[in-house]
């Protein structure tokens, strides 16, 4: 305990240090030191004022994840903020680095409070389904306020030493290093300059008006959530003497505790920071100066934008003058936008380093080179062979969303040089990248890719090879569940309804017309050839609409005609639908929402194990990370592969026969992994241990 946490005296002054590596995470160790050490400067008779500070990179970064999940062991965090509080001698806190959580607990828990510029404050443990449990939810509104406490703590954001000091929740900001600072705060309180008090002796007024908005606001934003309103019902609390409210806070954690979405929230948690152990993240990435970008469109202009951001320097290379000019102008209006919202300095906008040209030769020097042209293989192959001439050496990036990379691979002179960077769109938004490591991508170029991703702020997912990858490979399953459903004669604004239900911020078809339908058209046109005719052709609508030129939102009309306020299906549906039901003989019927779940959720597991059992994903873990963070699954499921053990194997395996029974020709089979799951009792979580 001494090496985690020591004590020292200067004079009147006793130190409480906090050495906990990396981040003086609050587990046990910590906790149980930091009592001794109270314990230890209250029984010196020369002590009047204790100081509190952290060594290394913060003061308390939050809980210490390797104890999720383990019985709670005393001290836990609620004895050990009331033992600050109630201490004989004023406790000042001297915050560094990070106070978030029960950092920030423990800070509040102190008679007075001094951040560091630079510091980052907050209540994060909403994102991860619970709420503040020791005293966040009542010494916060009694130092910030109701209205202020409840923001913090419904969104988790993250606060600076300013704001926080204008919310009232810390009494000074300061400079300097922890120690010089936590003696000067300390004396400042002896001498009076700092004022000294407990936080459970300030009173608050209710708020009512401020309680109800936040409430409603939850209701319309997040009524899937079950963490945020018990977060409301918490500080509603902080009104009442502080033992009362505390053990409200602690009824209300619980609930959160045994609530389903809490298990999804630490799945998402850990899947975040499980995808970055990959094989070759020994390898030592290769230094990258300056990135070129080929193709100036949608998504060229994306990850231009991407990397400016992160302030790489960039070279935009198209072909054609127009569309070089339009990618620029896309690129410009992205960064200006993130000026006007806060994500960029001015100062950071003007140093912007961007070229652009209309030839290869300008990416002369380039370390890294992503192409973004047209999802055409002769296109392509044509234009790494380029960039290959011009950088010989360099790392070549293909960001296809589906074109396989081995083929591409045998094109050029040195294979080891190129890998996949599948960036979604926007891509200067969308934090996933799937990395996609071809059969001879060496392994230093592999680190290389995640480490620009994480130089870009995204989360990178190791993905092998196959058709549409990880994310879109299983979307395609779960995309012709739906149309088939539609086919089948349910509406498409009812599938899309029961979707926006399970928790995705948008229905397939809603999606579809946002991204193009002429995407998917032009797979079906490539996988045409290879389609089992022995399953149902699930494009026959879409392809209908496609050939009367209804593209989606970009024409005006797709599965929705948007040419009015509100979208509304589009009018020719019915029609067309009759057509193709008639001469493929469907007998129409409508699924009700759970059955449209029912298949939709299905379809989407089924492939996915399917993409486990053939390695194209090395764990489980990184099918749930590719969907939370590039397919808006929704974050307290945890993703396909935590929702199937929900589900369980065996129930997953009784699903599919009876839709294989229910529609023999709809492709319903059960993959072999889930076979053999149901009979040994496996599940995906036991396929993830020893990652």
């Amino acid at each position: 305990m001494e090496q985690v946490v020591r004590t020292s005296l200067e004079g009147d002054i006793g130190l409480i240090v906090l050495d906990n590596p990396p981040v003086n995470a609050a587990g046990h160790g910590l906790r149980a030191g930091l009592v001794a050490a109270l314990d230890r400067l209250v029984a010196e008779p020369a002590v009047k004022v204790i100081a509190l500070y952290g060594a290394g990179r913060s003061f308390i970064a939050g809980a210490d994840i390797r104890e999720f999940g383990k019985p709670p062991r005393d001290p836990w965090l609620p004895e050990v903020c009331n033992r600050i509080e109630d201490c004989a001698k004023p406790v000042v806190a001297v915050l560094h680095g990070a106070a978030l959580g029960g950092g920030l607990e423990v800070a509040i828990a102190a008679h007075a409070r001094v951040a560091i510029r630079g510091v980052a404050l907050g209540f994060p443990e909403v994102t991860l389904g619970v709420l503040p449990g020791a005293g966040g939810t009542q010494r916060g509104p009694r130092l910030a306020g109701v209205a202020a406490a409840l923001d913090l703590i419904t969104t988790g954001r993250r606060i600076g030493a300013e704001e926080a000091l204008a919310l009232g929740l810390v009494d000074r900001v300061a400079e300097g290093d922890p120690r010089t600072v936590a003696l000067a705060a300390a004396r400042d309180v002896l001498d009076g300059r700092l004022t000294a008090r407990r936080t459970r002796d300030i009173h608050i007024d209710p708020d009512r008006e401020a309680l109800e908005t936040t409430k409603q606001t939850l209701l319309h934003t997040q009524a899937h959530l079950f963490s945020p309103h018990a977060c409301v019902e918490a500080v509603a609390a902080a009104t009442l003497p502080l033992p009362e409210g505390l053990a409200k806070e602690r009824q209300l954690f619980q609930a959160c505790i045994d609530s389903p979405q809490r298990a999804g929230l630490i799945h998402a948690f850990f899947a975040e920071r499980a995808v970055a152990k990959i094989p070759e993240a020994a390898a030592t990435p290769r230094p990258v100066t300056r990135i070129g970008v080929v193709g100036a469109g949608t998504m060229g202009a994306g990850i231009t934008t991407a990397c400016l951001l992160a302030s790489e320097p960039v070279v935009l290379i198209d072909s054609a003058p127009e569309a070089l000019e339009r990618g620029a102008a896309a690129v410009a209006r992205n960064l200006d936008g993130a000026v006007s919202r806060g994500k960029m300095t001015p100062a950071a906008r003007g140093a912007i380093r961007l070229t652009t040209a209309t030839t290869l030769d300008a990416l002369a020097g380039c370390d890294l080179v992503i192409e973004a042209v047209f999802e055409e293989m002769d296109v392509k192959t044509a234009t790494l062979r380029g960039i290959e001439t011009i950088c010989p050496g360099a790392v070549i990036a293909t960001n296809t969303s589906y074109l396989d990379l081995n083929v591409m691979a045998e094109t050029l002179a040195d294979p080891r040089n190129f890998l996949g960077l599948h960036f979604f769109s926007p891509a200067h938004v969308m934090r996933l990248v799937e990395v996609v490591v071809a059969d001879a991508t060496a392994p230093e170029v592999v680190a290389t890719g995640f480490a620009l991703a994480k130089r870009l702020k995204k989360i990178a997912v190791r993905s092998g090879v196959c058709d549409g990858f990880i994310g879109n490979r299983i979307m395609s399953a779960y995309r012709r569940a739906a149309d088939l459903m539609a086919l089948d004669g349910t509406p498409i604004d009812a599938i899309d309804a029961a979707v926006r239900g399970y928790g995705f911020a948008m229905g397939p078809f809603e999606m579809g017309d946002l991204a193009g339908l002429d995407i998917g058209w032009a797979a079906r046109k490539r996988q045409a050839a290879t389609r089992d005719p022995a399953t149902r052709d699930h494009g026959a609508l879409a392809d209908r609409l496609c050939e009367a030129g209804w593209l989606g939102r970009k024409t005006g009309c797709g599965w929705y005609d948007h040419s009015g306020d509100t979208p509304v299906p589009n009018p020719a549906l019915p029609g067309l639908l009759r057509e193709i039901q008639q001469a493929e003989r469907i007998t129409p019927h409508i699924l009700d929402a759970d059955e449209i779940i029912t298949r939709y959720e299905t379809a989407m597991i089924a492939e996915a194990a399917r993409v486990v059992e053939e390695g194209i994903a090395r764990y489980p873990i990184d099918i749930d990370a590719v969907f939370l963070f590039g397919y808006g699954f929704p974050r307290w499921k945890g993703g396909p592969m935590h929702r199937a053990d929900e589900i369980g194997a065996a129930a997953l395996v009784a699903r599919i026969a009876r839709l294989a029974q229910d529609d023999p020709k709809g492709g319903w089979q059960v993959p072999a992994i889930l076979h053999c799951m149901a009979r040994e009792g496996g599940s995906f979580a036991g396929l993830n241990i020893g990652r």
